[in-house]
């Protein structure tokens, strides 16, 4: 008979190793999730809720039937002498404000308000007028260049057609728009950031480029109203439609507005 072995007793468990004290990270409360963002588009940080498209004709007509009755007849807030000067101011706005390009081009059309006497003026010469407006640099080479190319090919007399137009240093399909529409050529909507936060807020377009929203736009804005819908839309997103405070209790579309009750609750 085989011997049993001595039994041993159990050892005990080793204790496990202590934690090191939780730092400072370890301690601070956990960041409440955050909350789900709502598309924004490509040209504004504003939350912009989805709304279906097309939105209803009897919503859209009287929504620029009211903006016509406080606005009947909307301008650029650009100042300007002559289709040259318009061309270069607003040319010179972009990333810039209305006000900055004024202030610069109240001293520059004094000197040079026609394609001459810029290029007399010269890069160089023209660098200290518009210095305040951002990206100066690159805006005086285009504007020299530009003067250059309508003074040698086309007499002196800036081309009034958009292909001739958007052929010019610096003039891009919204700066186009914006002469085109300005001097009564061609009913186009130029899409900047106002436009393009307000025509989503009201529900007028839900694309997420400016060229597809200019669409979207040519697309439901009645024949009547489309001469004057580019000024309407910017001059509302400029002074009541903005990007992080709208005016919704002193705007005039707000009943009309599919976004109000998001808008107002922040």
């Amino acid at each position: 008979m085989t011997p049993r072995k001595p039994t041993t007793p159990d050892r005990p468990k080793p204790s496990p190793k202590a934690r090191p004290a939780p730092g400072p990270k370890a301690k601070a409360k956990a960041r409440p999730a955050k909350a789900p963002v709502r598309r924004t588009g490509v040209m504004t940080g504003a939350a912009i809720p989805r709304l279906g498209w097309p939105p209803d004709e009897d919503r859209v007509e009287m929504i620029f039937q009211r903006l016509s009755a406080i606005m009947p007849e909307p301008k650029t807030e650009l100042t300007f002498q002559n289709p040259f000067t318009l061309v270069v101011a607003v040319a010179l706005s972009a990333q810039a404000t209305d006000v900055s390009v004024n202030k610069a081009t109240d001293q520059l059309f004094r000197v040079a308000a026609t394609p001459q006497a810029m290029l007399a003026l010269g890069e160089e010469g023209l660098i200290p007028f518009i210095a305040s407006i951002g990206l100066y640099r690159g805006k005086a080479r285009n504007v020299i260049a530009l003067s250059r190319i309508v003074l040698e090919q086309h007499g002196g007399v800036v081309p009034l057609n958009r292909t001739d137009l958007q052929a010019l240093p610096g003039v891009g399909r919204k700066t186009a728009s914006v002469v085109l529409n300005e001097l009564g050529i061609e009913p186009a909507i130029a899409v900047d950031t106002h436009v393009f936060r307000v025509s989503h807020r009201l529900g007028l377009a839900n694309a997420a480029t400016a060229d597809k929203v200019e669409d979207q736009l040519h697309a439901v804005v009645p024949a009547d109203w489309l001469p004057k819908a580019h000024h309407w839309l910017i001059l509302h997103g400029r002074y009541t439609c903005t990007a992080r405070k709208p005016n919704c209790a002193g705007c005039v579309i707000s009943d009309l507005c599919p976004s109000r009750m998001a808008l107002a609750a922040g």
